[in-house]
Order: structure tokens, then C-alpha cells, then sequence
């Protein structure tokens, strides 16, 4: 995949032994894209100009604000790619929730969410999906490897959807609720089911990531960093596995480790 296009070069002083280098370095590309919904605008993101469907839809069905796929009626992006309308069946409640609720949330990229503390009603997950501790293992491994944007600049986050097929999805962003929406947004839009599945993202695992998983009914999310105590409590309080410091053959399981089997 060509990702040049969300590349700047720049010219930067690079000092090593005391010595002053100029030379050509990279940078991610950092937009504002605006979110319309029914001829409104919703709210605007700062974010990688990439996936914005699936941006859009992932994050409106975060939020419960469209409900299911099929309430979606049109999608459409604008030519320079910053503003994504959208024309849906929408949860007038969440969506109020949306605009009155806003909490900053810790990651980074500014994420902001209106639906994170308890308007929502989730079922408790009970789905009796089993992995194997080294497919979390080997898959974390791949996980890391696998990232040109971060490679070539160390500035994205990444979250990756792995299917009961084995099928993986995976997307990356300048925020880590960002990668989320937007992988689940792929998932979504391709009609794949993800409620069977395991969700891996860098980064710690706070709260909000948690409730991410929680809407869309993911049973197991996975990092390779720490959990933070509320993030353990929703997972647990919601069903969900929740594995922190997954790193070589080690991983930490905080709730419900009847779904990981040696």
C-alpha cells in the first residue's frame, strides 16, 4: 500500500556525537475531517486523512448514534478528503448525548466521547469464544512488525480486528480511539461480524478503549501495555477479556480467562 500520501518531508537538524546534521526527515500528516450527519455537522476529529468512511461509521456506531449498518443510507466524501457526509437512521438519544456529554478522553489525538458513562445499556458479553494464548502471542508479534507508518515515523497508533476465520483487519491513526473506530468502520462497511473476535491495539487500556469493545459486542481486546483500574472494572462489569502486557510468550490476563486455553 502506497502511504506517501500521508507523508510531509521536511528538513530537520539531526544531532548525533555532538555533531549537527541537516537532513530530509518525515512526517505524518495531520488533518481536520468533519463529520456530517443528515445535512448536520456532528463534530470535526483530528486525524489521518485515511479511512474516513470507516472513521465516520466506526466512531457514529461507538457512540450507538447509528445503531446497525443497514440504517445507513448513503455515505459520501467530499473531494479533498476533509468532511465525510453520511445520511442515517440515527438514536436521537445518543446523538444528544453526543453533543451534551463531551469528555476529552486520555488518549491521544483529543478523542472526544458523549456516551462513555453508562447512557447506553450493553448486555453482559457471554459469547464463549476460545483462543489460543500463543495465537494472542504470535498475533501481537505480527502486530508490531507489520506497521510502515510507524516505521517510517513513529507517530501513529494501530488496532487490529482478528476473526474467528483468522481474517485480520487492521488500521492506524494519529489517535488510538481513532485506529479503533476506524478498524471497526472496515469491519462494519464490508459486513463482516467482529463479535466474534479479538481486538489488538497499541497503547494502554484505559477505560475508553475498553468501552469501544463493549459497544461493538468485541469479547476479547488485547496490548501490549498496561491497563488502567477503571478499564479492568468496565471489562470486567461488561464480560469482556482484557490481556495487558502481552509481549514474547507473557501476557496478563485481568478478567474473564476462560476464553484464553493453553
Amino acid at each position: 500500500m502506497d502511504n506517501s500520501r500521508y507523508l510531509k518531508k521536511i528538513l530537520i537538524d539531526k544531532v548525533s556525537g555532538g555533531e549537527f546534521i541537516e537532513k530530509e526527515d518525515v512526517v505524518i500528516d495531520e488533518s481536520r475531517i468533519s463529520i456530517y450527519l443528515n445535512g448536520e455537522k456532528t463534530i470535526s476529529m483530528m486525524c489521518i486523512p485515511k479511512n474516513q468512511e470507516a472513521h465516520a461509521v466506526g466512531f457514529l456506531m461507538s457512540e450507538n448514534v447509528i445503531s446497525n449498518i443497514e440504517d445507513i443510507k448513503s455515505i459520501n466524501i467530499s473531494e479533498d478528503g476533509l468532511r465525510v457526509d453520511i445520511e442515517a437512521i440515527v438514536d436521537e438519544s445518543s446523538l444528544e448525548n453526543l453533543y451534551k456529554e463531551k469528555t476529552l478522553v486520555s488518549g491521544c489525538g483529543g478523542g472526544v466521547t458523549g456516551n462513555i458513562a453508562g447512557n447506553v445499556e450493553i448486555p453482559f458479553n457471554q459469547v464463549s469464544m476460545e483462543v489460543k494464548a500463543e495465537t494472542i502471542s504470535s498475533e501481537i508479534k505480527k502486530f508490531y512488525e507489520d506497521s510502515e507508518l510507524y516505521l517510517l515515523t513513529g507517530c501513529v497508533h494501530k488496532a487490529m480486528l482478528y476473526l474467528e476465520d483468522k481474517t485480520t483487519v487492521t488500521a492506524e491513526d494519529i489517535g488510538r480511539h481513532n485506529a479503533i473506530d476506524k478498524v471497526v468502520g472496515l469491519c462494519k462497511l464490508r459486513g463482516l461480524d467482529t463479535t466474534k473476535s479479538v481486538l489488538f491495539v497499541s497503547g494502554r487500556l484505559s477505560s475508553e478503549m475498553v468501552v469501544k469493545a463493549v459497544m461493538h459486542k468485541i469479547p476479547i481486546i488485547v496490548s501490549r501495555t498496561a491497563p488502567t483500574h477503571l478499564g479492568v472494572t468496565t471489562a470486567h462489569t461488561h464480560g469482556l477479556t482484557l490481556i495487558g502486557f502481552a509481549r514474547g510468550k507473557k501476557m496478563n490476563i485481568y478478567t474473564h480467562s476462560g476464553r484464553i486455553i493453553g
